[in-house]
């Protein structure tokens, strides 16, 4: 099964607002009969006749490559790769020293070349640093590289005028939010808009509250897979918690009533390695693409950040489980056999019988 709205290049400048369901393609042109001697595994009844009919698709669709047939032995519904804040400048500058352009590079070929197989990639937020035209127009550059679906959600460091004039084909919610929906065989993905003008802290008025309480209620029993910049609670460092979602009884509320079908709550915004549950909703986040926060739980005053590696998220959904591994792609370090040693040292003595 491939991406219901995937995303195409982008050449121009413009603006483009969709509905708030992504459209998708006939399901005569993405679905084939099964095999006379298979049976066709079976979605959730309570999912969505087209989900179903995707998710029966992609057990039992004919492989024409010797790679396809290799995909289907695998046992994952839906493989996504998650990475966030990329901070991105205009071309040839640097940030706080740092090289978001070629880190970001770096990781777009990494994926490219190990995960050609995945559904999607999110990235969420913080696009860019400042928001200004010429730093969206070189993260499009970029992002041009990547071989994949591409879904993007905004930061406190984007614009959003400036988003939707440079990435068109991103959608819009009727209210001109950049919030959608889209279903994979794994179950319903929303993605969220937490962004404000002039606000580090993240929001969420009435009228996006209004958009996720409908497209919660619609969804029926269907997992649910939210993605968003802003945490909608405190991570127990201050200097963070001071601009999570300001909203937060108010995201709570809409939440409560849902939780028993929201399976996971992918973030960005914190720059650290994140991983826990809230209200009973597991949740991650992972490094972000220049700079980090350092581990502080003690500074309640400014942000202090570290050059830790950059990471993405290879986010498997499965019929009875969610893994997320976390890849240190820039990692330089040497890569050995564990049976066989590089050094005589205490892995290869010899044990007495």
């Amino acid at each position: 099964m491939r991406h219901l709205n995937r995303t195409t290049r982008l050449r121009a400048p413009g603006k483009r607002k969709e509905k708030e369901h992504a459209s998708v393609k006939p399901l005569s042109a993405i679905t084939r009969k099964a095999p006379a001697n298979s049976s066709a595994h079976q979605a959730p009844a309570s999912c969505t006749s087209k989900t179903a009919v995707l998710h029966c698709a992609w057990h039992t669709r004919s492989r024409i490559t010797t790679q396809r047939q290799l995909r289907l032995t695998r046992i994952t519904d839906v493989k996504l790769i998650h990475f966030t804040d990329t901070h991105f400048v205009p071309e040839g500058k640097t940030l706080y020293g740092g090289n978001p352009q070629g880190n970001l590079i770096r990781c777009i070929a990494d994926i490219n070349r190990h995960h050609s197989d995945a559904e999607l990639c999110v990235l969420t937020g913080d696009l860019t640093h400042w928001g200004e035209p010429e730093a969206f127009e070189n993260l499009k550059q970029c992002l041009n590289r990547l071989q994949l679906p591409l879904k993007l959600l905004l930061g406190n460091h984007d614009s959003r005028d400036e988003f939707i004039r440079w990435f068109p084909d991103q959608t819009l919610d009727d209210n001109g939010f950049v919030q959608s929906v889209v279903d994979y065989a794994a179950g319903r993905f929303l993605f969220l808009d937490t962004h404000e003008p002039g606000h580090h802290d993240g929001w969420y008025c009435d009228r996006r509250l209004a958009w996720l309480e409908r497209q919660l209620a619609q969804a029926g029993d269907c997992s649910i897979y939210l993605f968003m910049h802003h945490p909608p609670f405190d991570v127990g460092i201050p200097a963070l918690d001071r601009i999570s979602l300001t909203q937060k009884k108010e995201f709570k509320a809409v939440i409560d009533p849902h939780t028993a079908k929201i399976k996971h709550l992918f973030l960005g915004h914190l720059h650290r390695p994140l991983a826990g549950h809230w209200l009973g909703i597991s949740l991650s986040s992972l490094r972000a693409m220049n700079h980090q926060v350092w581990l502080n739980f003690e500074a309640t005053q400014g942000l202090e950040g570290s050059f830790e590696p950059p990471a993405y998220a290879v986010v498997l959904f499965e019929d009875d489980r969610l893994i997320i591994h976390t890849h240190d792609f820039m990692d330089a370090s040497e890569k050995f056999d564990l049976h066989n040693s590089p050094v005589n040292d205490w892995a290869v003595r010899e044990h007495s019988s």
